[in-house]
């Protein structure tokens, strides 16, 4: 394993709503190693996107991180006030959102938008700064860059727009990319050449990579580390090769079975019931309702996220008695 490069300590991220208190991020763990490529894995209202948010200090009302730790290289970004925070996004840690349509600005060329971003993380001239911006629109593929950086982004297709937003994320070279379900508004043919070119910038420019997904099949494809989030809290930690030959957790397990595979003829299992309401979460451990291994302690105590093998963790009071492996095999 390499060097960590930045450490989630017991975050907690709050929503302070008219119908209740919404306990998004509710106790969140994890590291990501320099060069790691690292899936944030969840169904929908798992916490994935709130808690990048809370990295980056972007937190939207009426949410508020009230505790935890945020580390980069041992700095406490939560610590961090407001301007320096802005200095930091771009070019300590860029991001990728799920939809361009909405990161970029439709009243700009994109030569506009990628050289101010270059030029606010570097002392350089404007020219300087347009040959930075043509060397990324090279960097993520796309073809004639001179004239891309004079076009507006109503004039591109999804996939290009996508493409000049991951540009974006990379104008202050930055040592983390969080792209946050890059994919979802893209056809499928595009979102297999968006992931690919992820996968590649990953590995040229040795940066980390956090992949926020609800996809399974993404976190195989682009990552080699795995935390799965469920309703706010982290249910397992494990390196991806290991979690899809031998989950831990129930719920990463009843993911994995919804996954399509080539290689077996089975049929796709739903997970019954559905994320809880977190104004009202479940006492105990969050899974237990959707949980056919509950008993009453799942119901009484919150299961810690307890250190398993190497580099393995899981949070389930009954993760030893559970034979997982073979009824994934089954």
């Amino acid at each position: 394993m390499g060097q960590e490069l930045l450490r989630v300590d017991d975050l907690h991220t709050f929503f302070f709503t008219e119908a209740g208190v919404v306990k998004a991020v509710d106790g969140v763990s994890f590291s990501l190693d320099e060069k790691e490529p690292l899936g944030l894995v969840g169904e929908s209202g798992s916490g994935k996107s709130v808690t990048a948010q809370s990295i980056l200090g972007i937190v939207p009302r009426p949410g508020k991180v009230l505790s935890g730790r945020v580390l980069l290289k041992g700095e406490d970004l939560l610590k961090k006030k407001d301007s320096d925070m802005r200095k930091l996004r771009g070019r300590k840690i860029g991001v990728v959102f799920q939809d361009p349509n909405s990161s970029l600005n439709p009243l700009f060329t994109v030569g506009k938008q990628l050289t101010d971003v270059v030029r606010t993380h570097f002392d350089i001239s404007k020219g300087q700064a347009f040959e930075k911006g043509v060397g990324l629109l090279k960097l993520v593929r796309i073809p004639e860059p001179e004239t891309r950086m004079t076009q507006y982004p109503h004039e591109l297709s999804g996939g290009m727009k996508q493409r000049v937003a991951i540009a974006r994320a990379l104008a202050g070279e930055p040592e983390i990319l969080i792209a946050d379900e890059p994919t979802t508004n893209l056809d499928v043919t595009i979102q297999a050449q968006v992931l690919e070119l992820l996968k590649s910038l990953q590995r040229e420019l040795n940066m980390a990579l956090m992949m926020i997904t609800h996809d399974m099949g993404i976190v195989a494809e682009m990552t080699e580390k795995v935390v799965v989030l469920y309703a706010g809290r982290v249910a397992e930690v494990s390196p991806t090769r290991e979690i899809f030959s031998s989950p831990k957790h129930p719920y990463t397990a009843a993911l994995l079975k919804a996954v399509p595979r080539i290689d077996k003829k089975a049929s796709l299992m739903s997970i019954p019931g559905n994320i809880p309401n977190l104004i009202e979460p479940p006492a105990g451990c969050r899974f237990h309702p959707r949980c056919k291994y509950m008993t009453q302690l799942c119901v009484d105590q919150i299961p810690p996220l307890e250190d398993i093998l190497e580099h393995r963790k899981v949070s389930c009071h009954h993760w030893k008695e559970l034979s997982l492996e073979s009824e994934m095999a089954a």
